[in-house]
């Protein structure tokens, strides 16, 4: 049985819950020079938080002016809120700082749980123990960007970091009583439908509570958009997406839950692949071919 995140949280809180996307005013040890200057080869400038809030605000104004973007969704319901620390590595930061950050998101009455996208090479054990005051307060989450177990792949796309690090993060977190949501892209350059189910095992087997899988996006100004436009590398046609997905989704076991099952990217910013851009029809493809 395939597990949402959508529906698991419907059930626990009663009603819709939304992601208001922050920007914390992050770097990443991808960029500043600790384990690169350039990112990783697919990341745009804005480190994956085109969708995040503005960084000149507080985080109580970010979540204000999230919540109004998300109220004409509502039609006079109620939902609830997830603090999203989408931008560059959400942990990468001295500790006060930190503290300062995620206290101001997680005591807005509004907020529900506090959810971090980072790297496992940016968990200390400072970090890691405020992450265990955090979740005593409210539930948090932290996501950490995989995309493959595989070194060739991970070394092409500049993760920066080996596997063994990321397993040690998670058995960490886990420990802590802190869940784990890993990112997985799909349809990276080299890699086979077994390379990824490789993948997507691997996570399910390493303790993670959740998965998002990601499809591959060429966006403009990145490494990886000349590859493309040079013709070096191909995209997944929409049916190949939704052949490897429905095989991801085959070995993921009940336990582990789906957040994510495509991804967009920001169309101002989106080479590739153009279909991607109608998510509402892509996700109709996949409820209507892989989920029944």
């Amino acid at each position: 049985m395939i597990r949402k995140i959508g529906d698991v949280l419907k059930e626990k809180y009663g009603c819709k819950v939304y992601k208001i996307a922050l920007n914390g005013g992050f770097t990443c040890p991808n960029r500043d020079g600790t384990c690169g200057s350039r990112g990783c080869i697919f990341c745009s400038e804005g480190g994956s938080g085109e969708f995040a809030q503005d960084p000149a605000l507080s985080i109580h104004e970010q979540i204000e002016s999230g919540k109004k973007l998300i109220e004409p969704k509502l039609n006079g319901q109620k939902c609830k809120y997830i603090a999203y620390f989408q931008a560059y590595t959400g942990t990468y930061a001295p500790v006060d700082k930190l503290r300062k950050l995620y206290a101001e998101a997680i005591s807005h009455p509004d907020i529900e749980i506090l959810s971090i996208a980072t790297r496992p090479d940016c968990l200390d054990d400072d970090v890691l123990g405020l992450l265990e005051e955090m979740n005593r307060i409210k539930p948090v989450w932290i996501e950490l960007g995989l995309q493959t177990i595989h070194e060739k792949t991970a070394d092409y796309i500049r993760r920066g970091y080996p596997l063994n690090v990321y397993d040690c993060a998670t058995e960490e977190l886990t420990k802590r009583g802190i869940e784990v949501i890993t990112h997985v892209i799909i349809g990276l350059p080299g890699e086979t439908k077994e390379d990824i189910l490789k993948t997507v095992n691997h996570v399910c087997k390493s303790g993670a509570h959740g998965i998002k899988l990601q499809l591959l996006h060429i966006l403009k100004d990145t490494d990886i958009s000349r590859e493309y436009e040079e013709g070096r590398i191909k995209v997944l046609t929409e049916d190949e997406y939704i052949d490897i997905l429905s095989d991801c989704l085959k070995i993921i076991p009940e336990s582990v839950i789906i957040h994510r099952l495509t991804g967009d990217g920001d169309k101002r910013l989106l080479l590739a692949p153009m279909w991607s851009a109608d998510k509402k029809h892509v996700l109709n493809r996949i409820n209507n071919e892989v989920l029944l």
